[in-house]
């Protein structure tokens, strides 16, 4: 039985896909996209997290250290750190944690299993997400596998980066996929995400050809997506797929400063507020000129 590694399994989720949801959160990402809210999510091996705020300066986690690259109670020398969590088994006040733990089927499975009255009342299931689900494709498919053999409502939120053939394969035991689109120029792509998108819109497009049940996520990143080029580009782009899907606009939010500090990571978009409704409103006038049916 394949495993994985899972950064986090969150429960009574109400915001990736119908009903309530158990979402799965896959740790690895092709992106590194400027504005990305879950930074713990891209890097493939378990990284420490700090949250010095809760430090209780007990000195346990210098004890535990055996590489010394705790240089104090609220630090650690990234380059020393092995990540091996010993620092974290032993935080009473959970300052230091481990994110990323390698689970098998079962486990997971197990998890999922204790939220059934949840779906059943709901109309729920389980969405698998990430970081890049399909970056883990033999561990996702067997997890969709066994989640359709109990008959749940299954959901993939997916960057859309990845080879064609590992969609084929996830397909029949997906019910839903939910799609992030970020830019359409490819220059402007790999400024902000680090890869091109020409893989992104070609799967894209597969999965509409096929009629494949999907949403689309747009991300609304003021100065970076929001400016009448890209979102008209963008509406273009939908319509002209065979199956026009329905679109989720997400405006951005900067809640998830104090992970990169934690991470020991600069957050470059520091300066950046969150668009207000009107600008949000603004974006979905555009799209929904292009004949699409926009929520957000």
């Amino acid at each position: 039985m394949t495993s994985g590694f899972v950064f986090d399994i969150r429960r009574y989720s109400i915001h990736d896909g119908p009903g309530i949801r158990t979402a799965v959160f896959l740790k690895g990402c092709p992106l590194a996209c400027a504005w990305c809210h879950n930074p713990e999510s891209q890097s493939f091996r378990p990284e420490l997290l700090l949250r010095s705020g809760r430090c209780i300066a007990c000195s346990a986690c210098i004890e535990a250290c055996q590489p010394d690259a705790i240089d104090n109670r609220q630090g650690v020398e990234r380059k020393l750190c092995t990540n091996c969590g010993k620092c974290a088994e032993v935080c009473p006040a959970e300052a230091r944690e481990l994110v990323g733990h390698q689970m098998s089927v079962k486990q997971v499975m197990a998890e999922i299993e204790s939220d059934f009255v949840f779906y059943e009342q709901s109309g729920g299931g389980v969405t698998f997400s990430g970081g890049e689900p399909l970056a883990q494709p033999d561990f996702l498919l067997e997890l969709l596998s066994a989640c359709r053999a109990r008959g749940l409502h299954t959901a993939v939120d997916t960057s859309g980066r990845a080879p064609w053939p590992a969609f084929e394969k996830i397909r029949p035991f997906v019910d839903l996929f939910l799609y992030d689109l970020k830019l359409m120029d490819e220059d402007d792509h790999i400024r902000w995400t680090g890869v091109p998108n020409k893989d992104i819109l070609s799967n894209l497009w597969h999965l509409s050809e096929s009629g494949h049940t999907m949403r689309v996520r747009i991300p609304i990143i003021p100065g970076i997506n929001d400016d009448d080029d890209n979102l008209r580009a963008t509406g273009a782009y939908l319509a002209s797929l065979p199956c026009v899907p329905s679109v989720d606009l997400l405006a951005y939010h900067n809640i998830a400063r104090s992970k990169y500090t934690g991470l020991g990571r600069e957050y470059s978009l520091v300066d950046l507020r969150p668009p207000d409704r009107a600008a949000v409103a603004r974006c979905a006038a555009i799209l929904s000129g292009f004949g699409i049916d926009v929520s957000g």
